[in-house]
């Protein structure tokens, strides 16, 4: 392998400063177009690198972010983070990616391990066992350190940051408000995220749909679990009433269970139950019948909580001010759903 030049060798070799090859190969207006043509081509015979670390050190930044995801195998986070990594490489950034596997002593474990000046700030959705332990301790000492963290998707209330979300509650009073245009009189929530935030939120919009065509909440028509178990046990009891003619389920075990139940008991999709869900990845088109889905635009979110957490890398505010960004969702009609 050809060994790689150094400031010193080139500065020798060119018989120049090395304060002059340093503000060549860093595009200088102080120095002459010749002259860094000279020394750039040089550097580039010359097998040269910039010390990447060094340079790192005296500006004390990395130029790299920590993506901190709570499932690898969700298609939606999967989403995210292709939308993070491009608006990341756009402006120059690195991302270093862990895998948090719902757990919180992971998520703190990443958090620690990458803060020690590895990375210059986060972007993460939580893991579930942290929401379920409420444990927040480990994001507010990150901050107290003066990194910033972006939270999206999954989000803590008292944690103060930036945070991109989705209408998770109006998606659910819209998708309600479909079912009723169909004809849809007896419609489940079906929920295995009701431990998470989002879970909360999409189950308060089914309420509000309900509540806003002066009809009540049916008990029996409601599934809200932590446990899958648990839920298919209970969904099989529920298809096999007979009575559910529409369902909002609301992620993403929730929503192929039903369409998988509804199947193995001769339940014909859309005509005899129309089903919604929250989830988009390809399998929900390749279904058969297809899965009419709530779209969360993965990659818009990425992108969105990455912009986010340059800019506050880069302005370097010093009173903190935090927003939080609500990305639209769209209601994709598949087989699953009657047409209007």
């Amino acid at each position: 392998m050809k060994p790689k030049a150094t400031l010193k060798q080139i500065s020798k070799d060119l018989g120049i400063s090395v304060s002059t090859v340093s503000k060549a190969l860093s595009d200088s207006h102080e120095i002459s177009e010749p002259t860094k043509i000279r020394v750039q081509e040089y550097a580039k015979l010359q097998n040269y690198k910039p010390n990447t670390m060094a340079k790192n050190l005296k500006n004390q930044r990395t130029n790299t972010i920590g993506v901190i995801i709570p499932n690898i195998l969700n298609p939606f986070f999967a989403k995210v983070f292709s939308g993070i990594e491009k608006a990341a490489n756009a402006k120059g950034y690195n991302v270093i990616t862990y895998i948090s596997n719902e757990s919180h002593a992971k998520e703190k474990q990443a958090m620690d391990l990458l803060s020690n000046g590895t990375v210059d700030g986060f972007i993460l959705s939580v893991a579930q066992e942290t929401q379920s332990l409420h444990e927040t301790q480990h994001f507010k000492d990150i901050l107290r350190e003066g990194m910033p963290i972006v939270m999206f998707d999954r989000t803590m209330e008292d944690v103060s940051c930036d945070k991109v979300i989705v209408d998770d509650f109006e998606s659910s009073v819209e998708a309600v408000n479909h079912l009723m245009k169909l004809g849809c009189n007896k419609i489940a929530l079906l929920s295995c995220i009701d431990n998470l935030s989002v879970g909360k939120h999409r189950a308060l919009g089914y309420e509000r749909a309900l509540q806003d065509h002066k009809r009540s909440v049916e008990d029996y028509l409601v599934i809200k679990t932590d446990s899958e178990e648990d839920f298919d046990a209970r969904l099989k009891k529920l298809l096999s009433s007979g009575e559910v003619d529409g369902i909002l389920a609301v992620d993403e075990h929730a929503s192929t269970m039903a369409m998988k139940v509804a199947i193995q008991k001769g339940i014909k999709i859309p005509e005899e139950l129309c089903i919604i869900g929250f989830a988009d990845g390809v399998w929900s088109r390749r279904l058969t019948p297809s899965l009419s889905t709530i779209s969360q635009h993965g990659p818009e979110i990425g992108e969105e909580a990455a912009k986010l957490l340059i800019e506050k890398l880069e302005r370097k505010q010093e009173i903190p001010t935090f927003k939080t960004t609500v990305v639209k969702t769209e209601l994709r009609q598949r087989d699953s759903t009657r047409r209007v």
